[in-house]
């Protein structure tokens, strides 16, 4: 059943996507307001399923490990969040990709934007549905942690914000080889890059460090050089450079747009190319 909803969610992504890009070429409001109205609709369904997926994975962990106290029950609740597998993040990531679009940038979630954004989500939910294992399993030991609930949690909103600014910096590069005047101003295009690089470097440095807690709680170290937390801090040390040279270097425009792409490059490989190329503490991802 949920499977369902999200292959419906994943329509009506793509459909916000088109309605977006249909209200770009036409400059028409009313496809503007129906590409977000549409997204709104599709969040909403989105957070169901994965509520739904939730409840679903707690009630499998009752039937194997019964608890009787409140407090068991709530910690149970907890670290039976749908974060655990390969499947699981790519259906967040999608979740997460319009949530923050249209709770922290509304103002800015239009057109091109927008499309690119209910685009990205709609192929995340395509991806899941094909060749991924949705089943529930019971969880490995290291994953049952409170930490699982806040280290993913941020991550991926850092990742979700960083590919907001990704998009802007597309458009940005665009704008300034082929200026059109539907777009947005390139000053605003550079000014959102920076925020949203902000909230997403805070977002994964906040995720690091989770991170590290909970693997010095799980497996004794906080920090063990495995592929994922190497690749982590290689993206951390990029977007750092982007915001150092933002900030006390003065650099604004195309090498900042420019260093926005590389950076989500390094979160794409951080997050996909790490999980199937190389073998480490995070393997269970995939």
């Amino acid at each position: 059943m949920i499977s369902q909803i999200l292959g419906g969610v994943m329509l009506i992504y793509l459909m916000a996507a088109i309605l977006f890009l249909m209200a770009e070429l036409w400059s028409s409001a009313r496809l503007k307001d129906a590409g977000r109205i549409t997204l709104w609709l599709g969040l909403g369904l989105h957070t169901g399923a994965l509520l739904g997926r939730w409840w679903e994975s707690y009630h499998l962990a009752v039937g194997h490990t019964p608890a009787a106290a409140w407090a068991e029950k709530l910690q149970l609740i907890v670290i039976q969040v749908p974060l655990s597998n390969f499947y699981e993040s790519l259906i967040f990531f999608a979740w997460c990709l319009p949530a923050l679009g249209l709770l922290a940038f509304r103002r800015y979630l239009k057109g091109y934007l927008g499309a690119l954004v209910a685009l990205l989500a709609s192929l995340l939910l395509a991806y899941a549905s094909f060749g991924v294992d949705s089943s529930i399993k019971p969880l490995m030991p290291a994953l049952k942690s409170n930490w699982l609930l806040v280290h993913v949690v941020t991550a991926f909103l850092g990742y979700a914000a960083f590919a907001l600014a990704f998009g802007t910096a597309i458009l940005y590069l665009f704008q300034e080889r082929r200026p059109r005047p539907s777009l947005p101003p390139l000053p605003q295009l550079d000014s959102l890059i920076y925020r949203t690089t902000v909230l997403g470097f805070l977002l994964l440095t906040l995720g690091i460090a989770t991170g590290a807690v909970w693997a010095e709680t799980a497996w004794g170290r906080y920090w063990s050089w495995d592929p994922k937390e190497t690749w982590s801090l290689i993206t951390w040390f990029i977007y750092a450079a982007l915001l150092h040279a933002r900030l006390l270097k003065g650099w604004h425009g195309r090498r900042i747009a420019w260093l926005a792409v590389l950076g989500f490059m390094a979160v794409l490989f951080t997050y996909l190319g790490v999980s199937f190329l190389l073998s480490g503490l995070h393997s269970y991802l995939t």
